[in-house]
Parts: structure tokens; C-alpha cells; sequence
């Protein structure tokens, strides 16, 4: 007799349970439109519809935009181009859209650099209190814009930057540097710090190991701050509104709001298709890198 064949019932070698059952449900056709195809219908008209209403207002006609009565409201047979050519020739919105990305990147730029400082020290130096230092860079990210314009005003003027794009670029890393700390902060920690050791060992200096070994596996990290800092940035409101006046030095947020609005009368033609040129280099961004993002998101937060 074989071993196999003298072991009680109870203790015989068992196959392995199937678990091929678990996305089986979805293999129904019906279950599947319920399930899937529906929820996933409804999340793209909710996201896609405001692009679909920007372009829409963007080419109709003036007749069509204050008359929703006698005209369909989500559709147009006569389109025109009359408010985008508006938008690009007969205004400055080249130069707002250059302040725009001229603001976003120089902002962009020192916050990643200050963030990236600031994460590797309190997660890989050791001293007293890092943890500490790190929960406090964080809770200042909590603190509202609103509260923090009033007295930044206040030194932009006396150090002579009102009304020039440095004011901004100076003023966006108060809110950038404490969230982006805290996404590189987690996204560090998920680097193996036997690495460093080792190349702490064979002699390398701090900055070698930051700029040769952390710097490339955190890619994905720092792309997502990247994108986190840049969409801040373009998008901002308060701080444009507060420290730049001319015409010649707004953003794109500021400037389509004050140029095509006149006291009531708003002008919605050459208002969205300002809002959605304005958003198209946003789309763009997330699109190329929107595995990166979700996955250094992921890796801060399991942190």
C-alpha cells in the first residue's frame, strides 16, 4: 500500500482551491453593462462634458449664445471662428499664456529642488526629531492661500516685486514645497536603503548617492510632484489676482476673467476658448504621464 493511500480522509493531499472564479461575474454580458460599461459611461460624460461645453461655446455664434430659447443649447450648425480669432489676434493672450508657463515652470522648478532637500534629509538623515520635522512641513500645507496672500502682499511690495511675474514665482513654493516634501518623503522611503550603504561603503559622498542612485529610481516620484506643482501653478487664481495689475504680466486664469468680462455683460465666446486653450497643455501633461503620477501617488500614500 502506498502512504497516500493509508492517510486518514482528513489528511490526504488536497488540490489547490480554483480561484479562477473571481472575475467570472463580469463574463455575463448583462452584468458586465451593469457593472462596467454604465458606471464607466458616467464617469466619462461627467469628466468629459465641461471640454465638450467650453469647445461648444467656443464656436457658436453670438445669436446663439444669448438666445438658449430658440436655439439648441448643446449643438450648433453654424459654427464659427470668430472667437478664437478674437482670442489670438485681437488680444494679448500669447503673452498671457506665455506668463502662465513662464510662472509655472520657474515655481515648478525651485519647489521640486527644495522638496527634494528637504525629503531626503528628514528621510534618510538622522537626527532628533526628522519625523516631527516632516509632520510640520505637511500641516503647513494645511494652512489656507487666503490666510497666507495677506501677508505675503505685504513683503512682495516692500522687496519691489508687485506687479511681475518674480512675485509669483518667489510666492508658489509657500504652497508647493510642504506637499511635495511629503509625496517625495514617502516615495523615498520605498528605495531600499541597503543601496546607500552599500555605496556609503565604498565611499561615496551624500550628493553622489542623491544624484546617482536616489534620483533615478525616484522618477516616477518626481514626476509626480512635477505634475502636482505645475498644475498648481498654471491654475492659480488669488496670488495672480493680488500681485500683478497689468495687463501685459497676468496669467491665463486672471487674464480671460478680467479681459472678457465687463461688468455684467460677459463675453463667452472668447471667455471659453480662452479656459480651454488655457487647458489644453494640462491634458496633455497628465496624459503622457499619468502612470507615473498614479503610481509615486500610490507609493506616498502606503507610506
Amino acid at each position: 500500500m502506498t502512504q497516500a493511500s493509508v492517510l486518514p480522509p482528513k489528511t490526504r493531499a488536497r488540490p489547490a482551491d480554483d480561484h479562477s472564479e473571481g472575475m467570472s461575474y463580469l463574463q455575463n454580458v448583462p452584468r458586465r453593462i451593469v457593472t462596467l460599461w454604465i458606471p464607466l459611461l458616467i464617469i466619462c460624460f461627467v469628466l468629459l462634458f465641461p471640454f465638450y461645453w467650453m469647445a461648444l461655446t467656443a464656436v457658436k455664434p453670438d445669436e446663439q449664445l444669448l438666445d438658449l430659447n430658440r436655439y439648441n443649447p448643446f449643438w450648433t450648425w453654424n459654427p464659427t471662428l470668430k472667437h478664437i480669432e478674437k482670442l489670438l489676434f485681437e488680444t494679448q493672450y500669447p503673452r498671457w499664456l506665455w506668463n502662465t508657463m513662464y510662472v509655472a515652470m520657474g515655481a515648478t522648478t525651485l519647489s521640486i529642488i527644495s522638496s527634494v532637500f528637504a525629503a531626503y534629509a528628514i528621510v534618510r538623515l538622522r537626527y532628533k526629531g526628522a519625523q516631527w520635522v516632516g509632520g510640520l512641513i505637511f500641516m503647513a500645507y494645511l494652512v489656507p492661500p487666503s490666510i497666507l496672500f495677506i501677508p505675503l502682499s505685504t513683503v512682495v511690495f516692500q522687496y519691489g516685486l508687485f506687479d511681475s511675474p518674480m512675485a509669483l514665482i518667489l510666492t508658489y513654493p509657500t504652497i508647493l514645497i510642504p506637499f511635495s516634501t511629503w509625496l517625495l518623503m514617502g516615495y523615498f522611503k520605498t528605495i531600499p536603503f541597503e543601496l546607500e550603504e552599500c555605496a556609503l561603503i565604498d565611499g561615496a559622498s551624500r550628493w553622489q548617492i542623491l544624484t546617482k542612485i536616489v534620483l533615478p529610481l525616484a522618477i516616477p516620484g518626481l514626476i509626480s510632484a512635477f505634475i502636482f506643482c505645475f498644475t498648481l501653478c498654471w491654475n492659480e487664481f488669488i496670488y495672480a489676482l493680488t500681485f500683478l495689475s497689468s495687463t501685459q504680466h497676468k496669467t491665463v486664469p486672471v487674464a480671460i476673467v478680467n479681459e472678457f468680462v465687463d461688468g455684467d455683460i460677459y463675453r463667452w465666446g472668447s471667455l471659453m476658448a480662452g479656459a480651454l486653450a488655457g487647458s489644453l497643455p494640462l491634458v496633455v501633461l497628465y496624459a503622457f504621464f499619468v502612470e507615473h503620477y498614479v503610481s509615486a501617488m500610490t507609493g506616498a500614500v502606503k507610506e
